[in-house]
């Protein structure tokens, strides 16, 4: 057969270029070994033909819809299996490809920017809660020394964050995409600030209400269902952490803008944001960005470091602190992935097996993407533009003098 010749010559060619350590097993028993020498490591099964332009045309996307779709099931540890996805996607997409780094702009209306944030976030609070840190906190950790638990790792985040802005007793804060209250409620307890948290998730505004109900916060943290561009209302300080994302490339001055407006003239905000690697701005490199577009956060965008920083100064802020968190990222991904692993029958009671599939792929793919300087990460610390510098601290020793 034809489909029989076409699929003998692709897997010759991945052989002859890669080698991988994987073997293809057809739906009529049928197999194909990608590597010469090593004993496979990671085992694709292929259900029926349906499959194969899937696979012969290996990018990112292809492969994760191939198995999102249930038109493959893959054996093997879930790092070894996204190691061989990336080898397949780089022994096909070349560099001059349109899915090597593509750029494509959303509209992002309120309405719209809603439907995205709900589409992720409103899955259900317990299938988050299964891999997750005891607060959960659905952004990048910090690990001072390498060797903390997922739950002392997100705390050091909240508390780095808090300490960089210098938050003090009676400031009123301002958290634009509050998730499930962690930031507030510590923003609270810990430097007695008062807190505004807003975010457009129905399932996250519920919950961290009642945290906030439950800690006895209602005095000092209101969590509004809100977009942060109606906020009335004037600010000591503001976070944003794992939102501008969300944004869009095009609108990401204005964003910084309405940053600016909401700060008191001497305040203080933070953007905690994914950044590309690709200095024109691209998409997640091979396909990624369309899966993860398609399956994961529809509209999302990410901005290189060089545009954010360039847009921070067009919305009226100068950007005073800037760091880099990838290596964070990486291993809070490897530690999501590995409990999402440890909690995967639980997870399939809660989701269907497409939405499993896809959190499944899209967790592990990430660690790899932050591992391998696919996609970045940055802190950036700002204030309004144009004001003294004398009001800057001499350096950063402020920010670790603290102790959790």
């Amino acid at each position: 057969m034809f489909w029989e010749k076409k699929l003998t010559q692709w897997v010759e060619e991945v052989r002859d270029r890669a080698n991988l350590p994987a073997r293809l097993v057809l739906w009529d028993g049928q197999q194909h070994d990608f590597g010469q020498f090593a004993a496979p490591q990671v085992t694709l099964h292929v259900k029926s033909a349906t499959a194969l332009p899937y696979l012969m045309e290996p990018s990112l996307d292809n492969l994760g819809e191939a198995y999102v779709k249930g038109k493959i099931d893959i054996e093997g540890k879930l790092t070894d299996i996204i190691n061989i996805g990336y080898s397949l996607a780089k022994s096909t997409v070349t560099s001059a490809s349109k899915l090597a780094r593509v750029r494509r702009y959303f509209t992002h209306s309120k309405a719209s920017d809603k439907k995205a944030i709900q589409y992720h976030y409103d899955v259900s609070n317990e299938f988050y809660q299964l891999w997750l840190d005891k607060n959960m906190v659905y952004s990048c950790a910090y690990f001072e020394n390498g060797d903390e638990d997922i739950d002392t790792a997100q705390l050091k985040k909240i508390d780095h964050i808090l300490t960089k802005i210098q938050v003090q007793l009676g400031h009123r804060l301002l958290d634009i995409g509050c998730g499930w209250g962690a930031l507030v409620i510590r923003a609270a307890q810990k430097f007695g600030a008062q807190c505004v948290g807003v975010t457009l998730s129905e399932n996250q505004f519920r919950l961290a209400t009642q945290r906030v109900k439950d800690a006895g916060l209602e005095d000092k943290v209101e969590i509004r269902l809100q977009d942060y561009r109606d906020v009335p209302g004037q600010f000591d300080r503001i976070t944003s952490v794992g939102m501008f994302e969300h944004v869009g490339r095009k609108n990401l001055a204005g964003y910084f803008t309405r940053i600016r407006e909401l700060l008191v003239d001497d305040g203080v905000a933070m953007n905690h944001g994914i950044t590309s690697s690709d200095s024109e701005s691209g998409e997640t490199s091979l396909g990624g960005g369309e899966f993860i577009d398609k399956y994961v956060f529809p509209d999302g965008e990410l901005p290189h470091i060089s545009l954010a920083l360039q847009t921070i100064q067009e919305g009226g802020l100068e950007a005073v602190d800037v760091e880099s968190l990838r290596r964070h990222y990486a291993h809070t991904l490897d530690m999501w992935a590995n409990k999402f692993e440890e909690n995967a029958e639980a997870a399939k009671k809660l989701v269907d097996d497409e939405h499993f599939r896809i959190w499944r792929v899209y967790l592990a793919g990430c660690a790899y993407a932050f591992e391998n300087d696919d996609v970045s990460i940055y802190q950036v610390v700002c204030r309004k533009a144009g004001r003294s510098a004398k009001t800057l601290p001499w350096s950063r020793r402020y920010i670790y003098d603290k102790a959790l």
